[in-house]
């Protein structure tokens, strides 16, 4: 879709690479912009079943280039179209309750498939946000992370403050933010910003892919619906529970399901319907 980003979609699997090997995948306005074309294209697409985010080359993503960052400190804009969304103010909540940079994260949050990052190399600043926007990171033992933006005198500001919180401890949280010290993909493990580490990520992650692929659509989806959910109203997350259920039980999809695991053999699901 965009020379910034390889996608290639096969069984239900979308593979989703950052493309700018030669700077580490590092962030450009061209890769915010095929970032995040390419995950409105998928969030609309009813054959997928899941996302594997990762990048090319020797790393993930080394957070944003020298050039744009140059370019954002003198004042100018992310974009270059004066009428497009990321050249309004950060505080222009161009998409929701989002920017468009910070969409650029939450719209794979917002997926309504699940979502694997796979990490190698170095996850740095916007990065790692992007990382966080997925489900599930697994990464490289020796993959590198850092909160970074304190380097450069900034906040984390790609929807990462909001994302961390769910994953870390407070405490934890606050010094990454705080020092913007480097840590590794076993430590990210421990620290809870990673799910495992595997030593090939990308493979791990697309057999993962598969495993979910071959689930009903219909149940994933709502599974994921719910678990986006925020916490704090114990009654909204029961009623939710009973709506999902309600909806997918009985559908030609569940109804496979239960065929195919009494007849023993791989279930032959439809594509997602619709919500």
């Amino acid at each position: 879709m965009n020379e910034r980003v390889a996608l290639t979609l096969r069984d239900g699997i979308a593979d989703v690479r950052l493309n700018r090997p030669d700077k580490m995948n590092a962030l450009d306005p061209d890769m915010f912009v095929a970032l995040l074309d390419v995950g409105e294209a998928l969030a609309r697409d009813k054959d997928v079943r899941a996302v594997v985010l990762s990048g090319e080359g020797r790393a993930f993503c080394a957070g944003l280039d020298m050039q744009t960052f140059e370019r954002l400190g003198n004042g100018e804009t992310l974009g270059s179209d004066p009428d497009g969304p990321f050249s309004a103010r950060l505080t222009a909540r161009t998409h929701g309750i989002a920017n468009a940079a910070q969409r650029v994260v939450t719209i794979w949050r917002d997926m309504p498939v699940p979502v694997i990052a796979a990490v190698h190399g170095v996850a740095f600043g916007g990065g790692l946000q992007i990382a966080l926007g997925a489900d599930v990171r697994i990464v490289a033992p020796d993959a590198r992370f850092s909160v970074m933006e304190i380097k450069w005198g900034i906040v984390p500001d790609m929807a990462g403050i909001l994302l961390m919180r769910e994953l870390a401890r407070p405490d934890i949280v606050r010094e990454l933010t705080y020092t913007g010290r480097q840590f590794s993909g076993e430590e990210a493990v421990h620290l809870g910003m990673a799910t495992r580490t595997h030593a090939d990520p990308h493979a791990a992650a697309v057999e993962l892919a598969r495993t979910i692929a071959a689930q009903s659509p219909d149940a994933i989806r709502a599974a994921k619906r719910l678990l986006n959910m925020p916490n704090h109203d114990p009654a909204a997350v029961l009623l939710a529970e009973s709506t999902e259920a309600e909806r997918v039980m009985g559908r030609p999809n569940q109804m496979e399901a239960v065929h195919a695991n009494m007849e023993r053999r791989p279930p032959l699901f439809r594509p997602a319907e619709p919500v």
